[in-house]
């Protein structure tokens, strides 16, 4: 190999003459790894600017030299390296060492070799190109692959890497699970096809992401899936990471890392343990409210007024009419059918409630147990006209109201369309309800009028 320099790197001459000697220049310079070539007796042939960076010396101080005894390596270790390096002309494939080299200023460097010995026309050993970086910044580069490699492998939360039209490129197994699909099949799929709701925040999020950078903190998101078994809610705790190219001159790009946990049953828990003591709450205040009315019926309404708060929309009060016949309810108490409102006595005393068969309130009293009910699909304000409830009733609670052993009626909390229907902890807290408002109402009826 005859060395000859160019734009500070060595490259020899031959068929693509000066043109192809520039062009190799520039390619070696280029590099993000150190390089340097010896030819067959060990002289060196190539030295381009990274490897000039990590040791200082020139490519002129370089090319040249026999090895690097004397001024790259201490003396002692020079013939070792030396005999490392050449050997790799005689050996198949690249040979990996690590080497302790001297800085220009005199400091020491380790870096990690890549040896590999180079053929001539002839098809004999000609030399050995080598290419070294400091080993942190090998052992830097390889911690960085081995993370990214764990997070996609063996992660115990969600990693997804989404790219800059918010499809998924890769996806570890904890997500696909989460997501309910497979590695690959989610790959390139618009999240909208795997999100029923709540994908325009996610998208949100990750569109923030790529316009202004990762938020300071984690992010909680609720989101509607479509499975198999039906949709699914899951609260997924987020993080998102912008992804950039190392390998650009400007910062370009390349995405979102979207780092997340399934954090449902610990979310549902926590909503449950505030709804429980807001509701202990309420039951405490209306208690002591309660006590200052004189009225018993006003103690009703006002016990009602407070556990309507953030549990209903509607109550309806409605008392037996004759206790000896046990039959006929009558409409006591209400809240305004049209508009929120405080519950009140009906105007001009008891209506009869003119149920049907079959009404919940009805079974609620034939049983004694609270009765759930819910509006068929499609339904509109027919069934709650039907039931004798405000228009906009979907979901209906029936709790009988029981004091001393008897039935005194039933107390009725509606829900509308835009409220979940009701569930079991929601029967809990209306029976809690209901046995004060039997205490307030059986009171009523033995100070007041007995027809009340």
């Amino acid at each position: 190999m005859s060395p000859s320099s160019s734009s500070g790197t060595t490259v020899p001459g031959g068929p693509g003459g000066p043109e192809g000697a520039e062009l190799l220049a520039a390619l070696l310079d280029g590099m993000d790894a150190a390089l340097c070539a010896f030819d067959a007796r060990g002289t060196i042939t190539h030295w381009n600017r990274e490897a000039e960076r990590i040791l200082g010396w020139t490519a002129a101080e370089a090319v040249g030299r026999r090895g690097f005894a004397g001024w790259a390596v201490r003396s002692a270790d020079a013939e070792d390296v030396q005999g490392r390096l050449l050997a790799a002309m005689d050996a198949p494939g690249r040979q990996v060492h690590e080497f302790a080299l001297l800085r220009k200023d005199g400091g020491r460097v380790l870096v990690r070799t890549q040896s590999s010995g180079v053929r001539g026309e002839d098809g004999k050993p000609a030399g050995v190109y080598c290419a070294f970086s400091e080993v942190h910044a090998q052992i830097d580069l390889e911690r960085s692959i081995a993370l990214s490699e764990a997070l996609f492998e063996d992660a115990s939360w969600g990693v997804v890497a989404v790219d800059v039209d918010l499809r998924p490129t890769v996806v570890n197994a904890y997500a696909a699970r989460a997501l309910g699909g497979g590695r690959t099949t989610l790959l390139g799929r618009p999240l909208g096809e795997l999100i029923v709701q709540g994908v325009e925040d996610l998208e949100g999020a990750l569109q923030h992401v790529l316009a202004e950078g990762a938020p300071p903190a984690p992010a909680e998101l609720w989101v509607t899936l479509r499975t198999a078994d039906g949709d699914r809610r899951r609260c997924w705790r987020s993080g998102f990471l912008r992804l950039f190219s190392p390998l650009a001159q400007e910062p370009v790009p390349l995405g979102v890392g979207w780092l997340f946990r399934d954090v449902t049953v610990a979310k549902l828990a926590e909503q449950e343990a505030d709804r429980v003591r807001f509701r202990a709450n309420q039951l405490h205040r209306a208690a002591r409210q309660a006590a200052e009315c004189e009225d018993p019926m006003e103690a009703v309404t006002t016990s009602l007024d407070y556990a309507l708060a953030g549990f209903a929309d509607h109550v309806v009060v409605d008392l037996m009419a004759d206790l000896a016949a046990g039959e006929r309810l009558v409409r006591a108490a209400a809240t305004p059918s049209d508009a929120p409102g405080p519950c009140l006595p009906v105007s001009g005393g008891p209506l009869p409630a003119r149920y049907a068969p079959g009404h919940p309130a009805l079974q609620a009293v034939e049983r004694t147990d609270s009765v759930r009910a819910a509006a068929p699909a499609g339904a509109g304000e027919a069934w709650a006209v039907e039931h004798r409830w405000p228009g906009d009733s979907v979901h209906a609670l029936c709790a009988v109201l029981r004091s001393r052993g008897r039935t005194l009626g039933v107390v009725t909390f509606l829900r509308a369309s835009h409220r979940r229907a009701f569930e079991r902890p929601d029967v809990t807290y209306a029976e809690s309800v209901a046995v004060r408002v039997a205490s307030a109402v059986d009171l009523a009826r033995l100070t007041a009028d007995p027809g009340v």
